[in-house]
């Protein structure tokens, strides 16, 4: 057996190296195997750094890779391009993992401890989706090789997912049931500590709030215009009032899309694009009935028409801590990752350039959780997936301890051995926990009891627009 890979990642006793069966040790060894391919497919997508519906480059590899693997691989799902389902072997138990691929404007940089671009104003992995795909999917082909070879029955299920940050790709996935036939579904996010997670993400809606009035020379007749941009502000203003009247765990952000063109002339158009945001979905609905009215009424006060369009909403992240705890044995089994002298230099001097203290690489796992009913601010489609299969989620660290997310700091990361080394880990890790749900019946009937029961009546539905998603 090849423990440890050749980059020295794990930190492997020699008890949990015996405590694992012959199926996880080949796990570890078809990781160590393809590691040099997940590494230049990470690069790859890192490179390419495609925003979400635009993926075109960083979909075709994963997607070309998965097909050379012996994948069967649908391209262009639920309408999205960019959106592949590659799948390999037959009947139940059917295993699916995710990987997402999209990156972030206006981030980008190059694989150095100081800031500096690649592109200048171009786009960036600051959420480190580069990885993401890259590491589940490697998770996915150690399985597929496993049921290549017999010792495994069943399928497994890679879905490349676009648009994450941006469009709800796996909202449209999911609409088309996409996800339906599962029986546990994995994913795993580039984070700064080793952990099972065990905490929700937040609800949310997003929509555009359009206003139509009526131009008039500003200073001639300006009786005659209805202003766009009056009712515009007196929505965000009733927005703003709104908040001492909500909940905690709310957060309402906005900007304004539209808001006329030059001071001289009323603007007969104006929009506000506005995030509202709870920790369940029942809450985000209360707030949401609240903004209508707000909109009505800034639209009364103005004068002017008004529409609300959806542009998408997303479920909070059901947990499931029967698939959590099977996940933590498995870290515990693997251990932390150990960095060379210079990994951690580079980790200390980038935090510096940031202007955040160092603390360092938290690379030790962490025990399993409680979860907090107030979770920390961000929102998933994962959330979406989790409302109809069980979810088990991984985080692993490709940046340093408390790096902040969505930076530069996470881009430069993720393009070199710190990020590498994060990635390979949760293909490790990923990998050993679907060998379980593929050997353990009781396992798998466990984490669907829970799940029915912590989704309870809940009946999932998409909240999108009808027609097919917007790919400009």
């Amino acid at each position: 057996m090849r423990v440890p890979s050749i980059l020295g990642l794990l930190c492997l006793t020699q008890i949990s190296i015996a405590q694992m069966s012959g199926n996880k040790s080949n796990v570890l060894s078809s990781v160590d195997k393809h590691q040099k391919e997940l590494i230049q497919l990470s690069d790859q997508v890192w490179s390419f750094a495609e925003l979400a519906m635009k993926e075109t480059n960083s979909a075709k590899v994963l997607a070309d890779y998965a097909e050379k693997q012996g994948f069967r691989v649908k391209r262009g799902v639920a309408a999205i391009p960019t959106a592949f389902v590659a799948e390999y072997g037959s009947g139940r138990p059917i295993i699916g993992i995710l990987g997402e691929f999209d990156a972030l404007p206006g981030l980008s940089q190059k694989t150095e401890p100081v800031r500096a671009e690649l592109q200048p104003g171009g786009n960036g992995h600051g959420c480190g989706h580069n990885m993401f795909g890259a590491g589940s999917l490697g998770a996915a082909v150690a399985v597929k090789e496993l049921i290549a070879s017999g010792k495994l029955k069943g399928t497994i299920r890679f879905y490349g997912t676009p648009a994450e940050e941006d469009r709800a790709g796996k909202v449209y996935m999911a609409r088309e049931g996409l996800f339906s036939d599962l029986d546990v579904c994995l994913d795993w996010h580039p984070d700064a500590e080793i952990r099972a997670n065990m905490q929700s993400s937040q609800a949310v809606i997003d929509h555009e709030i359009i206003f139509k009035g009526k131009s008039a020379h500003a200073a001639f007749d300006p009786w005659n215009g209805r202003s766009a941009l009056d009712a515009a502000q007196l929505f965000t203003d009733g927005i703003n009032y709104l908040r001492e009247h909500v909940r905690p765990s709310v957060r309402m952000h906005y900007v304004f899309k539209d808001a006329g063109k030059v001071p001289n002339v009323i603007p007969e158009s104006a929009s506000v694009w506005l995030w509202i945001r709870d920790s369940k979905r029942s809450g985000v609905k209360a707030v949401e009935e609240r903004m209508r009215d707000i909109a009505k009424g800034a639209a009364l006060m103005a004068g002017v028409d008004y529409e609300i369009k959806l542009n998408s909403g997303l479920y909070e992240l059901l947990v499931n801590e029967a698939g959590a705890t099977a996940l933590q044995k498995n870290l515990e089994l693997l251990g932390g990752i150990s960095y060379t002298p210079e990994e951690l230099a580079f980790a200390e001097k980038i935090m510096k350039e940031y202007g955040a203290p160092y603390k360092g690489m938290d690379a030790k796992v962490k025990p399993l959780e409680k979860t907090n009913p107030d979770p920390a601010g961000g929102s998933t489609d994962v959330g979406d997936v989790s409302y109809i299969v069980p979810e088990i989620t991984l985080m692993a660290p490709t940046a340093p301890a408390e790096a902040p997310w969505h930076s530069w700091v996470v881009v430069a990361c993720g393009g070199m051995s710190i990020g590498h080394k994060g990635m390979l880990y949760a293909a490790k890790a990923l990998g050993l926990t679907m060998v379980d749900l593929f050997e353990n019946e009781k396992l798998r009937t466990d984490i669907r009891k829970e799940f029915e029961a912590r989704k309870g009546n809940e009946v999932w539905k998409a909240q999108l627009p009808d027609g097919p998603p917007n790919l400009d």
